[in-house]
């Protein structure tokens, strides 16, 4: 029988995940990740920003317009960003924990370092050329994919119940 007082790997990883999301600025896609080794510990974590140590006010946040006065040439994201500012360089068999589904660039990079899955939250993308470009980087890889289903948020804060004031 599971004890249902603590959080699973799966949710306590996802729940960082989440939680870096918010660092974004991005007033429409906030995305978080959280790479973990096979020891359960955090050896990187992102979120989708404009380039470390830019002047940020040079960027607009703008999703349309002309190409280079939108966020899209200048956005770094989250998996990219975890991977960038890893602890380490050996990320064989680690997992990344996405609250996104990687686009086809973070997936190469996914692949490069020979992670060994990728647990998400959101597919929103599906169906898009990119993503399925990402599913099919994955399979040649031979990198698992999974969905996260997360319990509601009140059943999650009822692990809590006794520590919330």
């Amino acid at each position: 029988m599971q004890d249902l007082t603590y959080l699973s790997w799966d949710e306590y990883f996802m729940g960082i995940a989440i939680f870096t999301s918010l660092r974004s600025k991005d007033p429409s896609s906030k995305v978080g990740a959280v790479i973990v080794n096979e020891e359960h510990h955090i050896v990187g974590t992102g979120y989708n920003g404009f380039v470390a140590a830019v002047d940020e006010s040079y960027f607009s946040w703008d999703r349309e317009g002309e190409w280079l006065q939108t966020k899209y040439p200048y956005v770094v994201h989250a998996e990219a960003n975890a991977i960038l500012n890893s602890t380490t360089s050996d990320l064989r068999n680690c997992r990344i924990y996405t609250t996104l589904f990687p686009c086809n660039e973070c997936a190469k990079h996914i692949a490069q370092k020979k992670m060994k899955e990728v647990v998400y939250l959101s597919d929103k993308y599906r169906g898009e050329d990119f993503h399925t470009a990402s599913e099919l980087i994955f399979q040649a890889a031979n990198i698992s994919v999974r969905k996260l289903k997360l319990p509601p948020l009140n059943e999650i804060l009822e692990k809590f119940s006794g520590f919330i004031p």
